[in-house]
C-alpha cells in the first residue's frame, strides 16, 4: 500500500528550488565575467602607461584624467560619435518599422504562404552576415552607395529584421481577436487598431527591438570597416582602430577612447535591461 503510494503519478513532487548557493556562485561567475573586462578598460584610461606596465591589474595610483580629457578634446571624435548616432538611430527606426509592418501582416493576416514566409523570416537568424559581406559590397558598390550612411543602415537592417519578427509577431498575435472586431465596429480600420491599439500594447516588444538595433548597429564593425572608406563617415568603433593604429604605445589612451566609444551603448543597455526582459519573456510565451 505504502509502495502504491509512492508510485502514485499523483504523488505530489517537491518543488524544484533555485535558491541555492551554487545557483548565486554560478550567477555571480558569469557576471563577472562580463562585467570585468569593462571594469578594467574604464579603470585602465584612468592610468598612465607606465602604470599599466608596472602593474597591469593595479587601481590608479593616482587617478589620472588627462586621456579622457584628450579624447573628448578631438573633434575626431566629435565627428565619430555623430556618424555613430547617425547610423544607429537610422537603423534602429528602418528596423522598427518595417520589423512592425512584416510582424503585423504574419500576425494578423490569413493567407497562403503566411507559415511558410515567417520560416524564411526566421531562417534568416542562421545566415551569418560575415557570409555576404563579399556579395554585398559588390552590390553596394553597383548602386553608388559605398561611402555613405545607407551602405550601413540597409543591410544592418536587412540582417536584424529576422530577429525583430521573431519577436514581434508573438507580441502582435497574442491581442484578442475580439478587440479587432470592436475596433471595426466603431470605424477603426486594420490600420487605425495597429497604431491606436496594437502598438501601445506591444511596447516592450518595440523596445526590446529598438534596443537590440542601437546597441548592434553601435558596436558594428566588419561592415562600416568595408563600406566607409572615407575617414569623415568613420564611426567609433573604426575610430578606437584608428586610434590605437596611431597611439600603439599609448595604452591608457587606447583604453580612455575605448571606454568612451562604448559608453553610450553600454548606459543605454542599462537603463532599459528590464524592458528588454519584459520583451523576450512575451515573445518567448507568445
Amino acid at each position: 500500500m505504502a509502495a502504491n503510494a509512492v508510485l502514485s503519478p499523483t504523488a505530489k513532487r517537491r518543488p524544484v528550488s533555485w535558491g541555492n548557493p551554487l545557483t548565486y556562485a554560478l550567477a555571480l561567475a558569469v557576471a563577472a565575467v562580463s562585467i570585468t573586462p569593462v571594469v578594467y578598460v574604464i579603470i585602465g584610461g584612468f592610468r598612465t602607461t607606465p602604470q599599466i606596465v608596472a602593474n597591469p591589474a593595479g587601481l590608479p595610483d593616482p587617478w589620472v584624467w588627462d586621456n579622457y580629457a584628450r579624447v573628448l578634446s578631438q573633434s575626431n571624435f566629435w565627428r565619430q560619435v555623430f556618424n555613430s548616432a547617425v547610423v544607429s538611430l537610422g537603423t534602429t527606426i528602418g528596423v522598427v518599422v518595417l520589423g512592425v509592418c512584416a510582424a503585423f501582416v504574419l500576425a494578423r493576416y490569413t493567407f497562403r504562404g503566411r507559415e511558410v514566409l515567417y520560416t524564411f523570416f526566421t531562417l534568416g537568424l542562421l545566415f551569418p552576415a560575415g557570409a555576404a559581406i563579399l556579395p554585398l559590397y559588390l552590390m553596394l558598390r553597383d548602386l553608388n552607395l559605398i561611402n555613405s550612411y545607407y551602405a550601413v543602415i540597409l543591410p544592418q537592417v536587412a540582417f536584424a529584421l529576422p530577429l525583430t519578427i521573431v519577436i514581434l509577431r508573438p507580441f502582435l498575435t497574442a491581442i484578442p481577436r475580439e478587440l479587432e472586431d470592436a475596433a471595426a465596429i466603431d470605424g477603426t480600420g486594420r490600420l487605425g487598431f495597429l497604431w491606436r491599439i496594437l502598438l501601445p500594447l506591444s511596447r516592450p516588444a518595440l523596445v526590446t527591438v529598438g534596443i537590440l538595433a542601437f546597441v548592434t548597429s553601435w558596436n558594428a564593425f566588419l561592415l562600416p570597416l568595408l563600406v566607409l572608406g572615407d575617414a569623415s563617415l568613420h564611426t567609433l568603433p573604426l575610430g578606437v582602430q584608428n586610434f590605437s593604429s596611431q597611439y600603439t604605445s599609448d595604452t591608457a589612451g587606447i583604453l580612455a577612447f575605448t571606454s568612451l566609444a562604448m559608453l553610450p551603448a553600454l548606459i543605454f543597455f542599462t537603463f532599459a535591461e528590464k524592458q528588454i526582459v519584459g520583451g523576450l519573456q512575451g515573445a518567448v510565451k507568445g
